[in-house]
């Protein structure tokens, strides 16, 4: 699965969110570094979002452009 993520360049490194999952945002003291924690950052985010929705009815639906 592909997710956009914004970076931004600071003196400490770089930042990184993922403007389609809200408050899932990362950082990393080089580009790669950021990228990679973003990753990690997605997975547990999307984890809890399993755990959360546990039980529930529901479903996926597909859009197209």
């Amino acid at each position: 699965m592909k997710y956009r993520v914004a970076l931004q360049k600071s003196k400490e490194g770089y930042s990184v969110s993922v403007p389609g999952l809200p408050g899932c945002w990362s950082q990393g003291s080089s580009e790669k570094e950021a990228l990679d924690n973003i990753r990690d950052a997605v997975r547990e985010y999307l984890a809890v979002v399993d755990e959360q929705l546990r039980g529930e009815d529901v479903r996926e639906i597909e859009v197209t452009a």
